[in-house]
């Protein structure tokens, strides 16, 4: 008698399911990941023109107001190149390559106000990130305005 070896189809078919349940399951969460990577920037820039505008105020006594949102006027999913040019110049501040977000600084004679803002799925929904002199930078909610 002959031995055979190998898998049945219903075995197979088994294992198809599994792994389509599983992908089911996991791409999702990838995809999740990915916009929370993306967003991720926000905080990390927002504290860095944070630390900027308190080094400058360390030296010359006044903050610096950047009056329009940089790089362009609104968030968009797509990565641009910061523009060289701008009152963040006087800062000190850029970021290192390609930005998802927008910032922008408000100022009077004693505090700022730093907020970062992106889109990072284009569904309209914006996620920002703000902080001040003295707050620590915090996430807003989602209805709230930029």
């Amino acid at each position: 008698m002959r031995r055979r070896t190998g898998f049945t189809l219903i075995e197979l078919m088994i294992v198809i399911g599994i792994i389509g349940i599983l992908a089911a399951i996991a791409i999702p969460n990838f995809s999740a990941m990915q916009k929370r990577a993306k967003r991720s920037e926000l905080p990390t820039n927002v504290d860095g023109i944070k630390t900027a505008e308190l080094g400058y105020e360390a030296i010359y006594d006044e903050f610096v107001s950047v009056g329009t949102t940089m790089p362009r006027p609104t968030p968009d999913k797509q990565s641009v190149p910061w523009l060289v040019g701008s009152s963040f110049d006087d800062l000190g501040w850029s970021p290192d390559g390609l930005v998802r977000g927008v910032y922008l600084v408000k100022t009077n004679t004693t505090d700022f106000k730093v907020q970062g803002a992106c889109d990072v799925d284009g569904d309209g929904v914006q996620a920002i990130y703000t902080a001040t002199r003295s707050l620590p930078t915090v996430p807003l909610m989602a209805q709230d305005t930029y």
